[in-house]
């Protein structure tokens, strides 16, 4: 499965958002707070690299990002809680 516009964002940061968003293994602060859509503390733990990205960031999220995973910290949670995009999937198909 692979996920849209990744090329987009920081290099160190694919492996990361490609864990969390198909196995909903979460990443760092920075991401966990992006993802709850905590802008502040977003930028408040990002590294040089990411606060220069944080248009880049916003964009993915908004035109590629699944739906379900970001936009608020409960939205984090359930995303972690269902295996992201692969637990999804499987429960989906179990049902």
């Amino acid at each position: 499965m692979e996920i849209r516009g990744l090329e987009k964002l920081p290099a160190h940061m694919r492996d990361g958002v490609e864990r969390y968003v198909l196995h909903g293994i979460p990443g760092g602060s920075f991401m966990t707070e992006l993802f709850a859509n905590r802008l502040v503390q977003a930028f408040g733990r990002a590294d040089e690299e990411n606060t220069d990205a944080m248009r880049e960031w916003a964009s993915w999220l908004y035109n590629d990002a699944p739906g379900g995973c970001w936009g608020s910290p409960m939205a984090v949670s359930e995303w972690v809680a269902a295996g992201g995009l692969m637990g999804r999937d499987a429960k989906e198909e179990a049902e």
